[in-house]
């Protein structure tokens, strides 16, 4: 089998890739070409072992994919759409005072309602928590004004 054949449907099986939503076309595709390239340096290679090195190459770049997959899929922000979360931690200080429960902060450009102990404005607060578009604050100690 001519390696051109190889090269080109592992080319299409990639280019498949991105129009289908799973991953394994792409890594079909990356076998075909490793058997392009390797049948265009020995062209002595017969059909059986053009397959069997296909084969081997798909049966090795396949796990070798999900496990880079499941590596992003780890240490992707699982926050990203939720800005909330990405919020906690951070110490930041009341615009309002917190009455009865309640009050608000600046973020950056943004003014948060805020759910916590009663506490005065200006005091420092650090965010611990989120609920839609509220935040869960406790006083920072000693950081009352």
């Amino acid at each position: 089998m001519s390696p051109f054949l190889w090269l080109a449907g592992g080319i299409v099986l990639a280019a498949l890739e991105m129009a289908a939503a799973g991953v394994y076309l792409l890594w079909i595709g990356l076998g075909a070409i490793a058997t392009g390239l390797v049948a265009l340096a020995l062209p002595a290679m017969t059909l059986v072992q053009q397959l069997l090195l296909f084969a081997l190459a798909v049966a090795i770049s396949a796990p070798l994919g999900a496990l880079v997959y499941r590596r992003l899929a780890r240490s992707a922000d699982t926050t990203l759409n939720r800005r909330g979360e990405q919020l906690v931690g951070r110490t930041v200080t009341l615009d309002e005072a917190i009455v009865n429960g309640a009050g608000r902060v600046r973020v950056g450009d943004t003014v948060w309602r805020v759910e916590g102990p009663d506490l005065p404005a200006g005091s420092r607060v650090r965010i611990i928590g989120s609920e839609g578009v509220a935040l869960w604050v406790v006083g920072e100690p000693g950081a009352s004004p």
